[in-house]
């Protein structure tokens, strides 16, 4: 699909969220697979991106100015959401004997830590999450989700380095 513009960019990124979440929502109500801190990490990644994804696209700014913050935005997100997913497939590639503790569950570190040492267990002490729940074509849903967060990033790239006709 060829993206002339601006406006078409952010919310071809924004359908791309809302895939991405389609997809994380059905696997857990429908397929019953509970997510992790790490998936829960990468959701939160997908829906900042998809929140400046819609933003971008209702804004429309006409200068380039604009259109840089946003794909700057917007990239940030998803190479968020990638570094995440990217440690998610790490974790799962360890031998048993190297995969940190679990610690905590989520919803009591959120009740008691402040959010920065919350991220900062999650993404050093989350054993949990190197549990291969389910495999498609020989891949985790994290490196799934890998790819699905480099196919978003086409969105903002576009946003950022082709001229813009509107």
């Amino acid at each position: 699909m060829m993206l002339h513009s601006f406006r078409s960019a952010a919310l071809a990124g924004l359908a791309f969220c809302v895939l991405m979440m389609a997809v994380a929502l059905g696997l857990e109500h429908i397929g019953g697979f509970e997510p992790c801190p790490l998936c829960i990490f990468q959701r939160v990644a997908v829906i900042s991106a998809g929140l400046v994804f819609a933003i971008a696209a209702i804004h429309n700014p006409a200068g380039r100015v604009g259109k840089v913050i946003y794909g700057l935005l917007s990239l940030a997100a998803v190479g968020t959401g990638a570094f995440i997913a990217g440690r998610h497939v790490w974790l799962q590639t360890l031998p048993a004997d190297e995969v940190p503790s679990c610690g905590p569950g989520l919803d009591y570190m959120m009740e008691i830590l402040p959010m920065q040492d919350v991220v900062s267990m999650v993404l050093t002490g989350s054993g949990e999450c190197a549990n291969i729940d389910f495999s498609l074509l020989g891949l985790s849903l994290p490196a799934w989700t890998l790819i699905g967060f480099a196919i978003l990033a086409l969105a903002p790239l576009r946003m950022l380095f082709f001229k813009q006709r509107g």
